[in-house]
């Protein structure tokens, strides 16, 4: 029978759109992911991943041009094949997944056009502060792990070699950092450059074996250990610190705004773009930052009344800064502290979230004041919140229930963890942007409120500080890097506005000034994520459901905002409709 010739086509068309076609578009789509994490496994440069998660696997990732040109190829391939997929016939977590991959390939594509690469340090940290301290972190109960591990220090040379040439590109350019910010900072490597290499921290893993391994191993692995630290290892950390204080240093960049430099002000703007993930102008921020600043005093003052000082705003500050009783006498005071305040919010955690994670959590001294390092993901690590123990003058007391709330739980901890356990794509479940991750911190610390934590109105005036803090950020981020201000002028600015100390004050400013705009997120972020809510409070009414909203913010792993707005608006909507 020969059917009409509008039959033969209808029949076409549904065989193209039906059943057989959808489950092609879906398999190419989960194929590219699976090829572009091969490919990112084996370049060990994951694209937007938190840099304090640094670990190492054998052969260190690749930083000459050969291979950043190399990665920009790739990910332009990518995103010819990701052209070719039909968004409309995936499903809906797909959908997500798919709109959520072109994002990071179209910024990762943008990111070649940018200098960005020629930052491999910062006041904050650096390639080589990252590779010390990678031993801690990670998990060695196998002879595969020592094995990589020595593989890791074996190329060292190569991998620190590369990290000098892109400083020493960078002074060629203008991108260096500027001078008074990166006072002190040499010490950063020569606390490495140690006479034996058991002193090294890098000697670490040595120091003590999984039972497992026998004795003829265990002296194997040290023996080779101990010589590549002392003949690789420490003459390169050497060699960076000459070139870093002999050449690099002496072309530093003499004005702290990075608009300063030719190409600085572009930079700027696609770092805002890549940290914030709006494209909010410098102004918009600015402005934001001196409204926020100005509603949050507004509470500082009534607890000033509250608690019967009758000073001025900034003696109050003072009198925070210097009286002992805000300040722990001892690291085990801080960190016991801590430990109580973290125990204490993970009682109350089932009664605002519905899903918890496995994965765990300690608490640890830290080198450079507070953060969360995430788990490896591989099961035999847990996260870490590291809290800043060596100067105890510079974390006072009463903001250690806000910095515990934001790093730990119902924080960093919270929503990398559960990111961890998603059953989603691979590259979802290290990704993190910015804006999500510190803006869901910062609204931890607020949450934190309505669990019934900050009984103490001085812990409670600590959480406003830090409020105010990243409010303050917008401010003088956008001020230094957009606007000419002076770094004394940021000083002074948050110095007049935030109750931490002058030293932290100069290090904050001299974060900012050496890694423009990542310092935006968090209250951007935090806004977003409060307006979110209250959208859906809104829309909602008593339907609101405040442990199902918090499990569909973390449930979908770290997303731009613009995405975010998207996954809460379809949330909200689906359950406004369901529900009527």
């Amino acid at each position: 029978m020969t059917l009409p010739k509008n039959a033969l086509l209808a029949l076409l068309c549904t065989a193209l759109t039906g059943p057989a076609a959808l489950a092609d578009n879906t398999d190419d789509f989960h194929k590219l992911l699976e090829d572009h994490w091969a490919r990112a496994s084996q370049e060990k440069v994951f694209f937007r991943t938190d840099p304090d998660g640094f670990r190492m696997n054998g052969t260190l990732p690749e930083f000459s041009k050969v291979a950043r040109d190399r990665r920009a190829a790739f990910n332009a391939k990518v995103m010819k094949r990701l052209a070719k997929i039909e968004i409309s016939e995936l499903s809906k977590k797909d959908r997500v997944s798919y709109q959520l991959f072109t994002y990071e390939r179209q910024t990762e594509a943008n990111s070649y056009q940018q200098p960005g690469y020629l930052f491999p340090i910062t006041k904050l940290f650096g390639y080589h502060t990252y590779f010390a301290d990678a031993p801690a972190n990670m998990s060695f109960l196998t002879a595969a792990d020592y094995e990589k591990y020595l593989i890791s220090l074996a190329d060292f040379p190569r991998y620190n070699q590369e990290q000098i040439s892109l400083l020493r590109e960078a002074a060629t350019k203008g991108f260096t950092h500027y001078c008074t910010s990166m006072n002190g900072y040499e010490i950063t490597i020569s606390q490495h450059i140690v006479k034996d290499a058991r002193d090294s921290k890098l000697f670490g893993p040595f120091k003590s074996f999984p039972q497992r391994l026998s004795e003829t191993q265990r002296a194997a692995f040290t023996a080779v250990g101990l010589k590549l630290i002392t003949e690789k290892i420490i003459p390169e950390y050497q060699a960076f610190y000459d070139f870093y204080t002999k050449d690099y240093m002496t072309q530093c960049r003499t004005e702290p705004g990075i608009s300063s430099v030719k190409g600085g002000a572009a930079y700027y703007k696609s770092e805002i773009e890549f940290f914030t993930t709006t494209d909010m102008s410098p102004r918009d921020i600015h402005d934001l930052g001196l409204s926020e600043v100005s509603r949050i005093r507004s509470e500082m003052t009534a607890i000033m009344k509250k608690v019967g000082f009758e000073g001025t705003f900034k003696a109050f500050l003072g009198y925070l800064r210097t009286d002992p009783k805000f300040y722990a006498k001892s690291e085990q005071e801080i960190l016991g502290r801590a430990a109580l305040i973290a125990k204490d919010m993970e009682g109350e955690l089932p009664k605002f979230f519905g899903h918890l994670p496995r994965g765990t959590y300690k608490i640890r001294p830290g080198t450079r004041g507070a953060f969360y390092m995430a788990a490896a993901g591989g099961g035999t690590t847990s996260g870490t919140y590291f809290l800043g123990t060596q100067d105890l003058s510079a974390q006072p007391l009463f903001t250690l229930e806000a910095l515990t709330f934001h790093e730990a739980v119902p924080g960093h901890h919270l929503q990398s963890a559960l990111a961890m356990e998603m059953d989603v794509a691979e590259f979802r479940k290290t990704l993190y942007h910015s804006a999500y991750g510190e803006g869901w911190g910062l609204y931890s610390e607020r949450l934190g409120k309505e669990m019934g934590f900050y009984q103490d109105p001085y812990s409670d005036f600590g959480r406003l500080t830090y409020e105010t803090w990243r409010a303050v950020r917008l401010v003088v981020d956008t001020g230094i890097h957009a606007f000419g201000w002076s770094r004394q002028q940021a000083i002074d600015y948050m110095l007049d506005n935030a109750a931490l100390s002058q030293a932290e004050v100069e290090a904050e400013i001299d974060r900012y000034i050496t890694w423009p705009a990542q310092a935006l997120s968090y209250k951007i972020g935090e806004i977003k994520i409060r307006q979110l809510r209250k959208m859906a409070e809104e829309t909602l009414g008593e339907r609101f459901d405040l442990r199902a909203f918090h499990d569909m913010i973390l449930g979908n792993g770290s997303l731009p905002i613009a995405i975010l707005e998207q996954v809460v608006t379809e949330w909200v909507t689906e359950r406004d409709i369901g529900q009527k």
